[in-house]
């Protein structure tokens, strides 16, 4: 009989970019591994976000990718602002701006974490910056009195933002920069975007869970649209969506 358990799938640096075999393998303990190895090129980043895949791992692991089931998502229409969160954001306490501060953002979410064992590697900050840098990694920047109070960065490609993570050093700055990004998502014709796993933060602002299998569904539809040209350009302010979310 054959053995139809899925084996981990190990890969070297002189692997071709796309050498990663279906999601559907993915482990389910570790709920969600993939494979193990490569490298964290521009090309192999790109390839794995197209196939739903992200990298995720401490400094005293290899390069560990991931594809989870159930798979966390946010659909633009579907965010929720709060009541005290509207209120933030009519006071205009904070200012926001796109791909001003790339490396601030990546660096204050790295700082983020209290594990010193903190997944957002050395590796793992030059090669996101390497993607910044080609133009498919994208931040967002939220500011109080010009200090760098809040955050978040993800990859975009075709119709969908990979959002990678975010942070917080004032209230609701986190959450104001979100707010940001699915402003600019709704104008610029981004239709997901993936929080990958779940947490309260991000379900109390509308995201939700769905199969990995419905996942790859809409990332075969939306990964092949025109790459959305408008990360540059001041994008869609946040009084509409202060006044139409629930």
């Amino acid at each position: 009989m054959n053995d139809t358990t899925p084996q981990l799938h190990w890969l070297e640096p002189t692997d071709p970019a796309d050498s990663f075999p279906d999601p559907s393998r993915a482990l389910a303990e570790p709920p969600g591994l993939l494979a193990v190895g490569g490298d964290l090129s521009v090309a192999r980043l790109l390839a794995a976000y197209r196939r739903g895949i992200f990298p995720w791992y401490q400094d005293d692991q290899p390069i560990l990718w991931w594809s989870p089931d159930p798979r966390a998502v946010l659909f633009p229409a579907e965010l929720r602002i709060s009541r005290s969160l509207r209120k933030t954001l009519r006071r205009s306490e904070y200012s926001v701006s796109l791909d001003q501060d790339f490396a601030g953002v990546i660096a204050g979410c790295a700082e983020n974490r209290a594990d010193p064992g903190t997944w957002i590697t050395a590796d793992m900050l030059d090669a996101y910056a390497a993607l910044h840098r080609a133009g498919h990694a994208h931040s967002v920047e939220t500011w109080h009195h010009g200090q760098l109070v809040g955050g978040l960065y993800g990859v975009s490609l075709g119709a969908v933002f990979f959002g990678e993570s975010m942070f917080s050093r004032r209230t609701d700055a986190s959450k104001v920069a979100l707010v940001k990004l699915v402003s600019v998502c709704r104008t610029i014709g981004v239709e997901l975007i993936d929080c990958q796993l779940a947490s309260s933060h991000l379900a109390s602002l509308g995201s939700r869970q769905i199969a990995r299998d419905e996942f790859q569904n809409l990332l075969h539809r939306y990964i092949g649209f025109p790459a959305p040209d408008g990360w540059a350009e001041p994008a869609a302010g946040t009084d509409d969506m202060i006044a139409g979310s629930a």
